[in-house]
């Protein structure tokens, strides 16, 4: 652990050398790139209520985010990002999670959105050449679909990664990534104990998109998380994901299969193997009317700690909107789930329909039914209604209703 922070550190004085020679001859150019940059600014403010079975009081959440951030001017390959992030609580009739309001657990349901202020983002690009970008710092860490590494972006407070990133296209047709994180900055902020507010983690993050033709790729990665604070979460993760599609007359069709597998590293006290698989298809119509069909597994033998993690993951994007599924249970999980999606005028409509049964002995956990409609409102407003409705059939997973009400505002 401490060998590759010092490797880190290395890299990152080795990429910064050339600035001190460079400041000392061309102050007034570097000084311009600094005070010509761009700054933005965001405004998210959003209604959450939750319904929930267990738990005799519903949760009412009217929060909001402020985020402003700079980007500064190019020099000498180099440029720098800041973004900062302040979430307002008005209305906070919730347990806002990771113990950050301790005298409301078990009174309210989560809603995961601590109030407070946070560095969201920190760091320096360096432009190596026109295939080659290096970053170093806090900064977000996207990968594919975010299913296995992501930023959490739906929650008020983003995760984010205390990082070395080197993306690079030099290799024909492949789009490259690896990063080396230190620490992982979790959505509940600096004024929740550890190891909900970070991880100190060692965790090395390869992907590699490959472009077989004009219409399909292939994307094999590896991740390894060390977790030094959750230990469960140590594993190692390896897979493949292929995507494509093709034209049929004036509509489209659009494939996905992925698997992966993935076992134990590090100090990580349970020994497992456990296996994902994922199979989507969507019909996209030419009139606007999207339809999609898909299959999500993720193993487990109904033991304890022995089922496929994702402890990186956005997890809100999958296996419902209600999140009931942000661990995979011990019996592992299949969702097998419809998805429709309509432009009407300037409104994005969507319904999904999810049916939830165990990988391992073929229990029913529940059905979920969500809904969207989303739009923009003149250049740099928008406005989303977003509901989710599931229905239990396990007595682990109660019947729990969530309804969101949202607008951003973009400069």
């Amino acid at each position: 652990m401490k060998g590759n922070r010092a490797l880190l550190l290395s890299i990152a004085c080795l990429l910064l050398s050339p600035v001190t020679k460079v400041l000392a001859d061309e102050i007034d150019d570097l000084g311009a790139a600094i005070t010509s940059g761009k700054v933005g600014v965001n405004v998210r403010s959003r209604y959450e209520r939750v319904d929930q079975d267990n738990i005799a009081d519903d949760a009412d959440a009217v929060t909001a985010r402020l985020r402003l951030n700079y980007r500064t001017g190019l020099w000498n390959g180099w440029s720098g990002f800041a973004e900062y992030d302040h979430v307002f609580h008005m209305l906070d009739d919730f347990d806002s999670g990771g113990e950050t309001s301790p005298d409301k657990e078990g009174q309210y349901p989560v809603v995961a959105d601590p109030d407070g202020s946070d560095l969201n983002q920190l760091y320096l690009d360096y432009q190596a050449n026109d295939a080659t970008k290096v970053r170093v710092g806090r900064q977000r860490i996207l990968l594919d679909n975010q299913r296995f590494v992501g930023g959490v972006g739906w929650r008020q407070n983003e995760q984010t990664y205390d990082a070395l990133t080197v993306s690079s296209k030099a290799i024909s047709k492949t789009n490259l990534s690896y990063s080396f994180v230190t620490y992982v900055r979790r959505i509940f902020g600096e004024g929740a104990p550890v190891p909900n507010s970070k991880n100190n983690v060692d965790t090395h993050l390869l992907n590699a998109k490959i472009a077989l033709n004009e219409n399909w790729s292939l994307t094999p990665y590896y991740y390894y998380i060390d977790n030094q604070d959750i230990v469960g979460f140590s594993t190692g993760t390896a897979g493949a994901r292929l995507s494509g599609g093709f034209k049929s007359g004036d509509n489209k069709i659009s494939l996905v299969a992925e698997l992966a597998t993935q076992s134990d590293v590090a100090d990580n006290p349970v020994g497992y193997d456990a296996q994902y698989a994922r199979l989507d298809g969507t019909l996209a119509l030419s009139n606007g009317l999207s339809l999609g069909l898909s299959y999500e597994s993720l193993g487990g033998d109904n033991e304890s700690g022995k089922m496929f993690r994702t402890p990186l993951a956005t997890l809100h994007a999958f296996q419902g909107w209600a999140d009931k599924f942000l661990t995979t249970p011990e019996g592992g999980i299949e969702d097998l789930f419809v998805t429709v999606k309509y432009k009407a005028g300037r409104w994005n409509l969507t319904g999904v329909y999810h049916d939830f049964s165990a990988e391992t002995g073929g229990g029913d956990y529940g059905t979920e039914f969500d809904l969207s409609a989303g739009t923009k409102l003149a250049k740099n407003y928008g406005v989303l209604l977003k509901g989710a409705f599931f229905d239990g059939d396990d007595p682990a997973f109660v019947d729990t209703s969530k309804f969101w009400i949202m607008f951003t505002a973009n400069y």
